[in-house]
């Protein structure tokens, strides 16, 4: 087999997605998700999901192919662990089946079977002009799906992925509020996280990592992922005072 063929098969089949969902999911800010959709429309696998980080425990999702794909990236968020996390710390892929998965990160483990149909994940950190900015998560329902993705596919994909997203970034229009795809959906809704984080600080005077670790131990408490309950803070549906007593944490 040639395998250099086919890597530059898929990488073209791969830019051909992406063109083709140019008409259902139009602009800018909704690149990431094409570029989701097409990482799960040519690679073997049943979802994608594509986010940035631009600061430590900052993490903005940009685009998932479907509803488990950013499901699993919530739950990531929520309890602060996950493959995902780990490929961006370290700079190296990681591949890893329910079993890698419960023994390195048990309570991420835990929600995404009970959450998702997803059991296995590979974590691609992006390179070249995009290296240390950010991730592409690759899911797969069957366990040992993981180890059948060829690796060079999917870094062939990954290469075609980081030069659309830099020449994106590059190409797009920034306003006062910064770059177009900031306002992608998801990245949208986690932005509430940050507001969530500064009302913390300033009626719990809590510094910035204390009131992170108190946002995911209300989501974990209570079964919700911390994008909703940031959500719900900001909106006034949760006040801080339910916020800090639920977690045992004075006012």
């Amino acid at each position: 087999m040639d395998l250099e063929g086919s890597s530059l098969t898929i990488a073209q089949d791969f830019a051909a997605c992406v063109t083709a969902a140019e008409a259902e999911l139009p602009g800018l800010e909704l690149l990431p998700e094409r570029l989701a959709r097409a990482c799960a429309a040519v690679l073997p696998v049943d979802g994608a999901g594509l986010s940035v980080f631009f600061a430590e425990d900052r993490r903005l999702p940009l685009g998932a192919s479907d509803d488990d794909a950013a499901t699993a990236e919530r739950l990531q968020f929520t309890v602060g662990e996950g493959p995902c996390l780990a490929a961006h710390e370290t700079g190296e892929p990681i591949v890893a089946d329910q079993h890698d998965l419960s023994g390195s990160w048990p309570a991420f483990t835990d929600l995404l079977v009970s959450k998702t149909l997803i059991r296995g994940v590979i974590a691609l950190p992006l390179h070249g002009a995009l290296q240390n900015l950010g991730a592409l998560d690759l899911y797969v329902q069957s366990p040992e799906q993981v180890r059948a993705v060829s690796f060079a596919d999917a870094l062939a994909v990954l290469t075609v992925l980081t030069a659309s997203f830099a020449a994106g970034m590059a190409d797009q229009p920034h306003t006062e509020y910064g770059p177009a795809w900031l306002d992608a959906p998801p990245a949208g809704r986690r932005a509430q996280v940050w507001q969530a984080l500064g009302m913390i600080n300033v009626g719990l005077y809590l510094r910035t990592p204390d009131a992170m670790a108190l946002l995911r131990a209300y989501a974990y408490g209570h079964d919700m992922v911390l994008d909703d309950v940031a959500d719900a803070l900001v909106h006034r549906r949760l006040s801080l005072d339910q916020l800090s007593l639920s977690t045992g944490t004075a006012s």
